[in-house]
């Protein structure tokens, strides 16, 4: 039988106002990234996440980012390799305060991309996940697009697992439409849900000039902060269970 992970990004709370219908999301998933107080998030709102995600049965993730609320985290920044660093060990820190059983790591927005181009970036990042690893006695695998931060990941001693966006646009070379361009963000809950079966049964998906592009992944992605998150991600589901897939958390 074929499986597959089905991740979201949720309790992305900004001064304590939820971005998405977390309660919603979390009964279809097998794996939620979860805001640590980067981008968004705070200790009450990664309590709740962590309580919701052991009532629903799923998997824990982190999802930390730039210190950078006024931006949601979508702003590339460019801290010192320490101050990287020890930033993303307090996130880190902060999930497991809230009593997570932490699975995996998963980079928020920009810092996301940073650390497929920029070496420095990728090895703080990685370094700081494997400071939680060793602190937690096991070595907690990174998800996310392959580039500097694969490699950062496998010096560091860290399983590196891929991951596909559902909802998010392809370029040719297989690195995402920035938002804000053509292209960059879908919503139709059907083609969202054909784009999920490809991936899974065959490892691809089609970039914004219609080339087939390669893209095999253990974890397929929605955002929850989109206008229709809850809509694409119950059809999804339905489309993977029809389709005779599974939706487990491969952590």
């Amino acid at each position: 039988m074929a499986t597959i992970d089905l991740n979201a990004d949720l309790g992305e709370t900004v001064e304590g106002v939820p971005t998405a219908d977390d309660e919603a999301m979390f009964a279809v998933i097998s794996s939620a990234s979860i805001a640590s107080g980067g981008h968004a998030g705070d200790a009450a709102s990664m309590r709740s996440a962590v309580a919701r995600a052991a009532r629903f049965g799923v998997a824990v993730g982190a999802h930390p980012s730039y210190r950078d609320a006024e931006s949601f985290g979508r702003v590339r920044r460019d801290p010192s390799p320490d101050d990287l660093r020890a930033d993303i060990d307090a996130q880190l820190a902060a999930l497991l305060a809230a009593g997570a059983e932490l699975r995996y790591v998963k980079p928020h927005g920009a810092l996301y991309h940073a650390v497929r181009e920029s070496r420095a970036q990728a090895d703080a990042v990685a370094r700081a996940v494997a400071d939680a690893s060793d602190r937690l006695g096991r070595a907690l695998p990174v998800l996310g697009l392959e580039g500097e931060i694969s490699r950062a990941a496998a010096a560091a001693g860290l399983p590196f697992l891929r991951e596909a966006f559902l909802d998010r646009g392809y370029r040719p070379d297989g690195a995402l439409v920035a938002r804000g361009e053509p292209g960059a963000l879908l919503a139709d809950p059907d083609a969202v849900a054909a784009r999920a079966i490809r991936l899974a049964l065959e490892g691809t998906v089609e970039a914004v000039d219609g080339s087939l592009i390669e893209a095999h992944a253990v974890s397929l992605c929605l955002h929850g902060d989109s206008p229709a998150a809850v809509e694409m991600a119950r059809a999804v589901r339905a489309a993977l269970d029809a389709a005779g897939i599974g939706v487990r958390a491969p952590w």
